[in-house]
């Protein structure tokens, strides 16, 4: 992109100026209301676009005022760790680029907010650091895989969303904290855990922030995050989505995925954020084509379905520590899936239930992967600043720094140490990972699916969910599903931050085979479209940015 669009720019600059087109009398003809940018779509955002309603550097211009409202001052949500200083001057390039040849995808122009454990090229003005001081200035060799189908789609990358420190692989730390971003805060209540690792991201779509957002999951960072912000969110199979330039836990658990307001929104983006990437072997086995996933969305998809609920643990709330409500809500939404068509199979439990609950092998293969791989990926570093080198030097640096990286009540490092304790590839490690596809895939989700004929799992997102898809390695698509009653007793969550809270959302989450993304996108549409959950909750009112297109366009 760079040097040959900002020349187009240029050249629309010059040729705007001397046939002295006025702005206003472009949009005096224009009566379609703009769109509100709380729940703004993306199609909604390209036909305004299109139409010559707006621009792209009026929608950067809109999202930096509405987060320059929230971020730092009023609620503090800290969802937003920097903006990128070229968006703008991107967007007045994507902008001549439309009006010349017209966009290159649904993207064209949309701005797309990205988690900061992915990487973005550091002469744009970004860093990339997983949120913490140690990898400030750092200099990555180039974009993520997923930025450079971002780029290459048109989209504008508009910044860095807060996240749990290392995607909350350092220690016992609250959610949605880090060194450089502070605690983020859930916009439904105030101080409300917005869950991690995911968080900012998570935040920043569920108000309007950005027009989509990114995060990354290993095991709960996306589907979490969009449980908790009332905002869809696609965990996907690993592998499908590279993670080539994405600062690593383990490359066997590992993903890429959206986190936006509408599962149609989540399907354009993973549309063109999926596929294979040279730089990243293990998405060089998924099935070919890629799907448009935006072709799976269907209000009928879930006629004629049967749909699992897997029962033992998942659903017992002395083993998940959820709040009973959340066991009622989603009741409601079985009965909800059959008037739309499915088979409800209940119970439909996994075999492996019981292991998954009590099994320690996650944290065996995740611990060696991660001192390998982060330690990788400070070799692969053009410049580091800080010095640090290692997941040793990490550690070190964190408490040589503590004002910077252990403020107290964030100070603990015990998953780092525990990492570095690790030895490399063993038996007990290859033991460990061979028994996590036992118990996730083998003798868990696949089990169910083919004992029970079904086609997906559904259980509500809370609790232990996440877990067997993680060490499977396959895909969840998470829907808004409810809010927490008024009369919800209020805990702890942390230093700063409180979960459960009145209001706060609960997310619906549906779980399949590797690469059942097209069907699981299908349900929670149908789902989605039935009951429109997210528009029955809104953010507290101060969490509510003001700004809209109309502030910002001809400024």
């Amino acid at each position: 992109m760079g040097a040959k669009l900002l020349t187009l720019f240029w050249a629309w600059l010059a040729l705007s100026q001397s046939l002295d087109v006025s702005r206003g009398v472009v949009s005096a003809s224009i009566t379609t209301p703009l769109p509100d940018l709380y729940e703004a779509s993306v199609i909604e955002l390209q036909a305004g676009l299109t139409s010559g309603q707006f621009t792209s550097v009026d929608l950067i211009n809109a999202y930096f005022a509405r987060i320059e409202e929230v971020n730092l001052q009023g609620p503090m949500l800290r969802a937003v760790i920097e903006t990128n200083p070229s968006a703008l001057q991107e967007a007045a390039a994507l902008d001549y680029e439309r009006l010349t040849y017209g966009p290159r995808s649904a993207l064209h122009g949309i701005p797309v907010l990205v988690k900061d454990n992915i990487a973005t090229v550091a002469f744009e003005g970004m860093n990339t650091t997983a949120g913490s001081y140690s990898l400030l200035k750092s200099v990555v060799p180039n974009d993520a895989g997923v930025v450079k189908r971002l780029r290459k789609a048109g989209a504008i990358i508009l910044g860095k969303a807060n996240l749990s420190e290392w995607a909350h692989f350092r220690g016992n730390i609250a959610s949605g904290w880090s060194g450089r971003g502070g605690q983020c805060t859930n916009a439904y209540y105030p101080n409300a855990d917005p869950c991690g690792s995911s968080a900012g991201s998570a935040v920043s779509a569920s108000i309007g922030l950005a027009a989509v957002t990114l995060g990354t999951e290993t095991d709960g960072s996306i589907t979490c995050p969009a449980n908790q912000n009332n905002v869809v969110g696609i965990k996907t199979t690993v592998g499908l989505t590279s993670r080539a330039g994405v600062i690593p836990i383990s490359e066997h658990q590992d993903t890429v995925g959206p986190l936006t307001r509408s599962v149609t929104d989540a399907a354009i983006l993973l549309s063109i954020v999926a596929g294979p990437d040279p730089n990243d072997n293990f998405t060089l086995a998924q099935p070919m084509p890629v799907p448009d996933y935006t072709m799976a969305l269907s209000n009928t998809s879930l006629v004629g379905k049967r749909i699992g609920v897997p029962r033992a643990v998942f659903l017992n709330d002395s083993m998940t520590g959820n709040d009973p409500y959340v066991n009622q809500v989603f009741e409601q939404a079985l009965e909800t899936l059959k008037t739309l068509g499915a088979t409800i199979v209940d119970p439909a439990d996994l075999p492996s239930a019981y292991e998954i609950y009590e099994s320690n092998n996650e944290t065996v293969v995740l611990d060696v992967d991660f001192k390998i791989q982060l330690n990788a990926w400070f070799d692969s570093l053009v410049a580091n600043p800080s010095g640090v080198a290692s997941l040793e030097d990490l550690i070190v640096f964190d408490n040589n720094n503590p004002t910077l990286e252990e403020p107290a009540g964030y100070t603990d490092q015990s998953v780092l140490i525990e990492s570095q304790a690790t030895t490399g590839f063993n038996a007990s490690y290859y033991q460990s990972l061979a028994f996590d596809k036992e118990l996730g895939a083998t003798n868990g989700i696949d089990a169910a699916l083919k004992s029970y004929a079904l086609d997906a799992l559904v259980l509500p997102a809370p609790g232990y969910t996440t877990v067997p898809a993680a060490i499977a390695g396959y895909p969840i698509v998470t829907v808004p599903l409810g809010f927490y009653p008024e009369n919800v007793t209020i805990s702890s969550a942390g230093p700063e931050t409180v979960y459960p809270a009145p209001g706060v959302p609960i997310g619906l989450s549906f779980l399949g085979t590797a690469w059942s993304e097209y069907s699981l996108v299908s349900f929670a549409y149908a789902y989605e479209q039935k009951t429109q959950t997210r528009l029955q909750g809104k953010a507290y009112a101060a969490a509510i940015p003001t700004t809209q297109l109309a502030d910002v366009i001809g400024t």
